[in-house]
């Protein structure tokens, strides 16, 4: 069968993902490390910035649940750049809400913008990591998410930098968001269309099932992406997924605050240990794919969920500041893989790898963003610390749940060689 697109256009299709990777984690960070100052800003408590979470929260579940739709309709190139596009436009707000109008109201609806970009474009840009992966037959998911890290580092880099310089959140955000539009331009022009990634997506299904790879409909396709929501595996995935997306969403959006309000660190101190566990998340995402390749999904997962417990249970109990940013560290190592190691597991049927990968990154991104809020209105009859014990139990939880990222049979990535 001929050959749907050329190699060297899925290495630019590979390199434009990574770069949509790391615009959406800049993104994320930008807005985590300026939590303390945004605070200070509008003289809000734990309460209010939990409700705006919420609301950021909310918006992301519509997202979430309408990528489905959108990548149907009208594939993930045009949905990838339409979501980058709302996204910034959101970030531009909440800041200038924060730090110019000091408008709680406008820090809503501009959290509100940019939940549902970002909760769109993580389904999105998770799908063509997958069928990239396939392509490749080799585990890079987790290389992705390294650059969605690295976005991370660099965002929580320039936060400290900016709260350190007492530069404004308005500047600062206005800033971040007319890059993350450039790199969206730039990007976005080396994403194939949608008829050719159909046609990708069919070659590697009738490879596995024998049959003619013809491209479905966006209706069948539709369809097809809503009935992966009907297997089980879909849901083990999900408890996976879940424990370690709340142990990275805790983070992004609480640790900065717990270094400042109860380990006596400035501001400056608390974007610096988030800088601490995005380094750590990104370095392990960097060289995990080879390790998963060689130990497998499975084992690779229960290790490092011992190493994320250890870390969260010693940020929390530590003495010394200084064991806080070891606890950071570990922390980051150990929630770094159980995201893209559920996304390659949903993918290991190309024929289905869309529909399975929209579904686990709904639950994945649920836990994401709506388990930070209701951390925050816990925190605020237990204190955030206490708090913080719940994503141990949930780490805990992922670990147990780990057999099911075994890879199907016929899979070409994740069973590590024996």
């Amino acid at each position: 069968m001929t050959e749907a697109i050329s190699r060297p256009a899925t290495v630019r299709w590979r390199n434009a993902v990574f770069a949509i990777f790391a615009a959406s984690g800049l993104s994320i960070a930008t807005w985590a490390a300026r939590v303390p100052s945004i605070k200070a800003d509008l003289g809000i408590e734990n309460r209010e910035i939990g409700l705006a979470l919420l609301a950021m929260g909310i918006a992301s579940i519509i997202g979430l649940s309408t990528s489905s739709v959108v990548i149907a309709r009208f594939g993930t190139r045009s949905g990838m750049f339409a979501m980058l596009v709302t996204l910034s436009i959101g970030l531009a707000i909440l800041g200038l809400g924060s730090g110019f109008f000091h408008s709680y109201a406008m820090l809503i609806v501009g959290l509100a913008l940019f939940g549902f970009g970002n909760g769109c474009l993580d389904v999105m840009m998770n799908v063509d990591g997958a069928h990239i992966e396939t392509l490749s037959g080799k585990t890079i998911l987790p290389l992705f998410h390294a650059f969605f890290s690295f976005g991370t580092v660099i965002g929580a880099g320039l936060g400290a930098i900016a709260a350190l310089l007492r530069i404004g959140v308005a500047i600062h955000a206005v800033a971040m968001a007319s890059l993350i539009v450039v790199l969206a331009i730039v990007a976005i022009a080396n994403v194939p269309r949608r008829d050719v990634v159909d046609a990708v997506t069919a070659r590697e299904g009738a490879d596995d099932a024998g049959t003619d790879g013809a491209q479905p409909g966006w209706r069948a396709r539709l369809a097809v992406s809503l009935s992966a929501w009907r297997e089980p595996r879909t849901y083990t995935l999900g408890i996976i997924m879940l424990g370690m997306a709340f142990a990275e969403g805790g983070a992004n959006d609480w640790l900065a605050l717990g270094v400042v309000e109860h380990e006596g660190g400035t501001a400056a101190l608390g974007a610096a240990a988030l800088t601490v566990f995005s380094v750590s998340m990104t370095v392990v995402r960097v060289f995990g794919g080879p390790l998963v390749d060689r130990f497998g999904r499975v084992a690779t997962l229960r290790v490092l969920a011992v190493a994320a417990t250890a870390g969260i249970l010693l940020f929390i109990l530590a003495p010394t500041l200084p064991l806080v940013f070891v606890g950071a560290a570990l922390w980051g190592i150990g929630a770094s893989l159980g995201f893209p190691l559920g996304m390659s597991a949903a993918a290991d049927d190309p024929a289905r790898a869309a529909a399975r990968v929209s579904a686990a990154a709904t639950i994945g991104y649920v836990a994401f963003l709506c388990g930070p809020p209701v951390l925050g209105f816990i925190s605020d009859h237990i204190g955030l610390l206490n708090t913080l014990f719940i994503l141990v139990a949930l780490v805990a939880a992922s670990g147990l749940a780990s057999s099911a990222a075994k890879p199907l049979p016929g899979s070409k990535v994740g069973a590590g060689r024996h």
